[in-house]
């Protein structure tokens, strides 16, 4: 038996592994319903049980590994084994080490990380390379670590193909090509937070869900209660990297969008115009609500009396005054102050019971709490966030006081609404109200946190929507992936230290990742030319790429031109993306000529039809997608559409993973119009 063979066989013996491991998950369910001690228990059991069973039956057609580790004679308790490293640890027969390792567990790490200058005890490392549908194995590679052989990504025939497989469907894991500088962010330590300023297909996105996976590996225990909270830009995105966590056996982290983490705040049925929003996303709205809020709490005056029967206990004006300034200095959340003025109130009233040789109990004390709910209420009163943030944009004057010094008249005058709603029950509030929404309730009452908090396309977020997260890390660690240059929002971060200070995290090291491994070089080279046109101080992008295809072309007629490139593009294998500044028209051109386009959910938005090869897509919303084939329509179009139109175009440009046509009927960008014709 050759060597293929060989491994061919140890395949099916891990296949066999697997459907041994399916079997028992499957009699653990049917056991674990009657093992709970209470109903939450089976029920959490039950799913804990069953999700393992649903991974598994889905494992057995997929590869059950990547690599194989080789240690040497003098690897300590390594010495002569070997490591089959996969995607999820498979056990061996009973009393036999495991067949396949977790990419996760301490040893796979030397997989990633040794090289021929530090080979750690490993003498041969070995990919292998399977057939597009994963189910045979087709070859390996060996790297003779103890020899001094090493080959880098781009020397690597198996690394290769793995990153330039048609990018179809849902995003993929990078288990079997994450790099060693990709590595050492995925496996940071979790007490501390790491930001990553990763140029287009340097895969920051996949570093960070491969981090997510790695620390409820490494450190399940500690975010048992906390937990893992994914933050994307967008549905779409979401949509997108949906797969890639519960291919890696992690099912129990919470994805989202700002938005939606917030949505609970109020339901949104209004908009804003930009300079309303971009004041209300600015850090400084935070104070003016703070002022607002607390503009609520009264100086006492005057002595109160508290009845007791036939007797009445009195406070005098000096002690209330130093109940509500001490609490106040203490900063604790505003009903949580207010809580303590009224326990405070009512131990001062218990002392002088105590005093003239009364024992109060309960009764007593719960009667006290319901005489001086009055006083507090004048003093101190409850209040809920929609009531301070309605009344902030209804009431010119209440923004003047809060804003005073803080906000110019033009800036309050561009968030006061223009038709204010009867009460803060009718308010239609906008997506930056949310945010106003959350910051106050974040000021009445402390948000539970997270664990660990995962940031994608953090250059986009506001200063407002930073410090929301920033509330629900506050004794966590975040990891915040993201590229100044394709920063979009009016409100975008222009430098990182900024945006961290936002997040909570100030002390968060900024690492670089300049190296592609998505995007061809030809491409990158064009993006690159409008960096120093941006407002953001980044590298340029080296990409391993040296294939794929660029076209740069001006055309009499673009809907034509589109079509006539949509399909050249079908006659090759993977997807293809229509990106222009308004894709509706052309989207319709290409049914019209009988070309089904897919909705970004991958379902054809007009006759609800799947396996549409095409997706078009606005360029608003093309952030973090990614194409084999991209034809953008129109540059000059995006970049006019909106303030930061320029990065936006970056965006766009760097989406192609093997093909870009560039179609325009108007000139180019300035940084772009002495590119040449075709390529």
């Amino acid at each position: 038996m050759n060597e293929l063979d060989a491994e061919r066989a140890y395949v099916e013996r891990c296949r066999e592994a697997v459907r041994r491991m399916l079997d028992g998950a499957r009699h653990n369910v049917i056991v674990g319903e009657t093992v709970a001690g209470d109903r939450y228990s089976a029920e959490r059991l039950g799913r804990h049980l069953k999700s393992l069973a649903k991974e598994l039956s889905e494992e057995p057609d997929g590869p059950p590994f990547f690599g194989r580790l080789d240690y040497g004679p003098d690897a300590g308790d390594h010495a002569a084994r070997k490591y089959y490293i996969g995607r999820r640890h498979l056990s061996g027969d009973t009393g036999e080490p495991p067949v396949v390792i977790d990419w996760r567990a301490p040893v796979a790490r030397a997989f990633y990380r040794a090289s021929a200058r530090e080979p750690g005890g490993v003498a041969v490392r070995r990919r292998f390379g399977w057939s597009n549908d994963s189910a045979e194995l087709t070859g390996y590679e060996d790297e003779r670590l103890d020899l001094g052989e090493e080959r880098d990504a781009a020397a690597s025939r198996i690394v290769t193909a793995e990153i330039e497989r048609p990018r179809v469907g849902p995003m993929r894991d990078i288990v079997a090509t994450i790099q060693p500088e990709q590595d050492e962010l995925v496996r940071a330590p979790i007490s501390g937070s790491i930001c990553v300023q990763g140029a287009p297909g340097t895969g920051k996105t996949a570093v960070g869900l491969h981090r997510a996976a790695y620390l409820l590996y490494a450190h399940r225990q500690r975010l048992r209660n906390g937990g893992v909270l994914v933050l994307g830009p967008n549905q779409a995105f979401l949509g997108y990297i949906s797969q890639v966590l519960p291919a890696l056996g992690e099912v129990d982290v919470e994805q989202t969008t700002v938005g939606r983490l917030l949505r609970h705040r109020g339901e949104m049925r209004a908009h804003d115009g930009e300079d309303a929003a971009v004041v209300k996303h600015d850090a400084r709205m935070a104070k003016v609500l703070r002022r607002a809020l607390y503009a609520r709490v009264r100086k006492p005056s005057g002595t109160l009396a508290v009845p007791d029967g036939s007797y009445r206990w009195r406070i005098d004006e000096y002690d209330l005054r130093r109940v509500v300034d001490d609490t106040r200095r203490e900063a604790v959340p505003y009903l949580v102050g207010r809580e303590r003025v009224i326990s405070r109130l009512v131990s001062l009233l218990q002392q002088r019971a105590e005093s003239r040789g009364q024992t109060p109990n309960a009764a007593w004390v719960k009667r006290m709490r319901r005489s001086i709910t009055g006083f507090t209420d004048e003093v101190w009163p409850t209040v809920r966030a929609e009531e301070v943030v309605a009344e902030v944009l209804t009431d010119a004057d209440a923004l003047a006081r809060a804003a005073g010094g803080t906000l110019t008249p033009a800036e309050q005058k561009a968030i006061l609404w223009t038709r204010p709603p009867r009460s803060h029950r009718s308010a239609r509030w906008s997506e930056a109200d949310i945010v106003l929404l959350d910051e106050v309730a974040g000021l009445l009452e402390r948000e539970q946190g997270y664990g660990h908090v995962i940031v994608d396309e953090a250059q986009d977020l506001s200063q407002m929507q930073c410090r929301a997260i920033a509330r629900r890390s506050e004794h966590g660690s975040i990891t915040v992936l993201g590229d100044l240059a394709q920063a979009t929002t009016p409100w975008a971060a222009v430098r990182w230290p900024d945006a961290l200070t936002h997040l909570g995290k100030p002390d968060t090291a900024v690492i670089a990742l300049t190296t592609g491994f998505r995007v061809p070089a030809a491409v990158v080279a064009l993006a690159n030319r409008l960096l120093s046109t941006l407002d953001a101080d980044v590298p340029q992008t080296r990409s391993l790429r040296s294939d794929g295809m660029l076209r740069v072309r001006r055309v009499p007629d673009l809907a034509t031109a589109v079509v006539a490139a949509v399909r050249d593009a079908l006659r090759h294998e993977g997807s293809i993306g229509v990106i222009a500044a308004d894709v509706g028209p052309l989207a319709e051109r290409l049914r019209a000529e009988g070309i089904v386009v897919a909705g970004l959910d991958g379902a054809d938005a007009t006759a609800g039809t799947t396996g549409a090869q095409v997706t078009a897509v606005p360029a608003t919303l093309v952030k973090g997608l990614e194409y084999d084939h991209v034809i953008l329509a129109e540059p000059a179009a995006i970049t006019e559409a909106e303030t930061r139109g320029a990065n936006r175009l970056y965006v766009a440009l760097t989406r192609a993973v093997s093909r870009l046509d560039v179609l325009h009927t108007r000139s180019l960008p300035a940084a772009l119009d002495d590119h040449g014709s075709p390529m």
